[in-house]
């Protein structure tokens, strides 16, 4: 076991220094043997760890792979998760230098904010709703600290499920009779739409992510799971899109207001 955790914590430093230096560094499930997902989520682990000792502090968590057609690419048969830290998070309207990453790409989300504890074994979609106190439009920032794109899921997970910052939009109180799996969001870069997609485009229905979620992370510790204040990016509603200098990124939907990215 401690050689086990000599090499997550040496794989650890080496994504946390590709980060900082912008060089990337080669697919873990390429050096031979793979990576089993276990492994991959202690890595994570480890880095996560790091950062609070550096002075981040988790402010929640987001859920990836949610989408039937990329579970079959990647080869999996749930999503995978990533923690989200203080210094990830930026408000709606807020600027990005591009030169802070390598290969950057934007997501649009149905986000929410938790009002309660939610934790323990078969979370229903029932649970998951009540949990809830805000919802709002976010935009994930995506990255790879690998030297492209052609990754394996145990590859993201590692690399905190390649999440690198997180756009919130102005969060408002969850109303009972919305149905957010047939929210709409349009994605527009510089004004031109460019992606549309719905909420159920989240296993069904975005709650039922942070069902997922919530059940995952009691499963590492009963004492876990998601809590009061937490964050919660339960997946995109459509693919990735590159983020080139000067873009102006902005979501909508019909209940929720817009978010706004620019990058610069």
């Amino acid at each position: 076991m401690d050689e086990r955790r000599s090499q997550w914590s040496c794989v650890s430093a080496a994504l946390l220094a590709a980060e900082r230096s912008r060089v990337p560094v080669a697919p873990l499930t390429g050096q031979g043997g793979g990576l089993a997902l276990e492994d991959a989520y202690r890595i994570q682990a480890v880095s996560v760890e790091r950062r609070v000792a550096a002075g981040a502090r988790v402010v929640g968590h987001k859920a990836g792979v949610t989408s039937r057609a990329m579970q079959e690419q990647m080869g999996v048969d749930e999503p995978d998760s990533g923690v989200l830290l203080d210094d990830m998070v930026l408000p709606s309207g807020g600027e990005l230098p591009l030169g802070e990453f390598l290969a950057p790409r934007v997501e649009a989300e149905i986000a929410f904010r938790l009002g309660r504890d939610l934790k323990g074994s078969g979370v229903t979609l029932e649970a998951a709703r009540h949990a809830v106190s805000h919802v709002f439009l976010a935009l994930e920032v995506i990255d790879t600290r690998f030297a492209s794109w052609r990754i394996c899921v145990a590859d993201s997970i590692a690399d905190n499920a390649s999440c690198a910052r997180i756009v919130t939009g102005p969060m408002v109180p969850l109303e009972p009779t919305w149905d957010l799996a047939a929210e709409q969001l349009v994605v527009s870069v510089n004004g031109q739409a460019v992606a549309t997609g719905e909420g159920r485009a989240v296993l069904g229905d975005p709650f039922r992510s942070l069902a997922w979620l919530a059940d995952r992370l009691s499963h590492i510790s009963a004492s876990r799971g998601l809590r009061a204040g937490d964050l919660m990016l339960p997946g995109a509603v459509h693919a990735s899109i590159p983020l080139q200098a000067g873009a102006t990124v902005r979501a909508r939907a019909p209940h929720l207001p817009p978010v706004q990215l620019r990058i610069a």
